[in-house]
């Protein structure tokens, strides 16, 4: 039924202009409308809507990813514009705080200004 439907994402926020800052100059998604209620913003063919809210509860989990090719050379571009990547005790990532996992696939994680976790992957 809903396979044939384009996916939309959420995300929340408390800091809309902060945030508009990092998701379109710094991770370079294109705003494509902004509300009283919501920035939203086009990546390849999947929307995004940046929720505007009184108070983020960000979860401690992954709340929006990417998959890419290359992922040393985008975390590089994203660290020289800014962005901090996580590193996370015990999980054996590299400088650039790239976890591969035993499949193969590469994984890492950032933060957006409100605390939501988001990650970048490059399959096996």
């Amino acid at each position: 039924m809903l396979k044939e439907s384009r996916m939309v994402g959420f995300v929340a926020t408390s800091q809309s202009e902060v945030s508009k800052q990092f998701y379109e100059t710094q991770l370079g998604l294109d705003l494509i409308e902004e509300t009283d209620f919501a920035l939203v913003f086009a990546a390849n063919s999947v929307t995004v809507r940046i929720q505007k809210v009184e108070r983020v509860f960000a979860p401690p989990y992954t709340t929006l990813g990417w998959e890419v090719e290359n992922i040393e050379s985008i975390v590089r571009t994203l660290v020289d514009a800014g962005v901090p990547f996580e590193h996370y005790e015990g999980m054996g990532q590299d400088n650039l705080g790239v976890w591969s996992s035993p499949g193969g696939a590469k994984v890492a994680w950032l933060k957006d200004p409100d605390g939501n976790l988001l990650s970048l992957t490059e399959p096996a």
